[in-house]
């Protein structure tokens, strides 16, 4: 069985405050964006998993692999068999993307697949919460909002009528560096009524709270999000906690 995870952008994303629990609370919009790694999954008759990663910038162990830790979860609870899982890379590690969860994700939903497991997609979704944060979100695959640390997520109406394109800086960050540079701010205005103001317009408001940090460490995130712009972008910025950027065009 073969698949394609995508990736993922976030329109704006603001940190409000952290919680008791040690956790930021983060809003945002979630979009997805049809730039995919490829994945394989094969039954290999045993009762281990085994991955082979192609084209990768990373080394990881499997056993800390997003998807290895997905077979795991249902190998636990559901006893299914081992499974030679094959991956090339094309979304970027430390990008801000999303693709080691949209691997995960899918990952999920083939085996579950592949073993007849029957899960609906709300149970595929609580599974995926304990894998991580935003691994719901290639779930549902959908314009999503969201409102808390990560599995409150909320499949929202949203009209993309846009065009969205990537650009790669040569720079990795890892959650832990992105989180150094945070400074939690509130937030003054309802993200869910972004569509009733002007696309024209979001640049005034629309804001990732990650990307000031990350621009003073990387001035080059800032070249390419300026080059959007003078490309005819209405609106330009780092995804998640970086370093890829996105502009939107008409």
């Amino acid at each position: 069985m073969v698949s394609f995870p995508n990736c993922k952008i976030n329109l704006g994303l603001f940190v409000t405050h952290k919680r008791v629990d040690g956790y930021h609370h983060l809003e945002s919009i979630f979009l997805p964006v049809p730039f995919t790694d490829a994945l394989e999954i094969i039954p290999n008759g045993t009762s281990e998993c085994r991955i082979i990663t192609y084209n990768s910038s990373l080394s990881i162990p499997m056993e800390e692999h997003s998807c290895y830790h997905a077979w795991a979860l249902l190998h636990r609870e559901f006893g299914i068999a081992g499974v030679d899982i094959y991956l090339i890379k094309h979304i970027p590690s430390g990008a801000g993307l999303g693709g080691g969860s949209s691997d995960a994700a899918f990952t999920l939903q083939m085996l579950n697949q592949l073993f007849a497991l029957e899960l609906t997609q709300q149970q595929l979704v609580k599974y995926c919460a304990e894998l991580g944060s935003d691994q719901a979100f290639f779930i549902y695959n959908q314009p999503c909002y969201l409102s808390g640390s990560g599995p409150e997520i909320f499949p929202i109406s949203f009209h993309q009528n846009f065009r969205i394109e990537l650009s790669f800086p040569s720079v990795h960050i890892s959650t832990k560096e992105a989180y150094s540079q945070l400074v939690p701010r509130a937030m003054d205005f309802d993200l869910l009524q972004l569509q009733q103001f002007p696309k024209e317009e979001w640049k005034n408001f629309l804001k990732n709270d990650f990307q000031t940090g990350a621009v003073i460490k990387y001035p080059v995130i800032q070249n390419h999000i300026d080059r959007f712009y003078d490309q005819g972008a209405f609106y330009a910025a780092m995804s998640g906690s970086g370093s890829a950027v996105f502009g939107l065009f008409d």
